[in-house]
């Protein structure tokens, strides 16, 4: 059988409970770069059910939320609760660059990952400059 032989860590489970994200939704870790005409974003996820996300965009504000419930049936007596369940959220404010038409999600291994393409009208492009006599304007 399972035993509880850390007393710290009831202790910082309770100062989390008081003081920390108890209650209200959790934030969720991520990275994020650009290469070459996309710009990637992972989330740590671990432990979700994909069916669970949700991703949503309004007004250039990508909202992700996930849930993560105990693997334990409701009427099993818990010996140990350190995973933490419940609802993760995380907002990120998209530029006017980024193609939010466009966005691809996909979840491998307990980190989703989206592909956010640059705009066309934001990629660099060269202006051709056009040659040959000049016109003179009439005054």
């Amino acid at each position: 059988m399972l035993m509880r032989t850390d007393p710290f860590r009831d202790f910082d489970r309770l100062a989390e409970q008081v003081f920390g994200t108890a209650g209200r939704p959790a934030g969720m870790r991520m990275d994020a770069y650009r290469t070459g005409h996309d710009v990637i974003v992972h989330f740590d996820l671990p432990g979700i059910d994909p069916e669970t996300v949700e991703l949503d965009i309004e007004r250039n504000v990508l909202s992700v939320r996930a849930e993560r419930r105990s693997p334990a049936p409701k009427d099993a007596e818990v010996i140990a609760a350190e995973r933490p369940t419940g609802t993760f959220t995380r907002q990120l404010f998209l530029g006017d660059t980024l193609d939010t038409e466009r966005i691809d999600a996909s979840y491998d291994s307990g980190v989703l990952t989206l592909r956010i393409p640059i705009a066309e009208q934001a990629k660099p492009r060269r202006i051709q400059i056009a040659g040959g006599p000049r016109k003179q304007l009439d005054a």
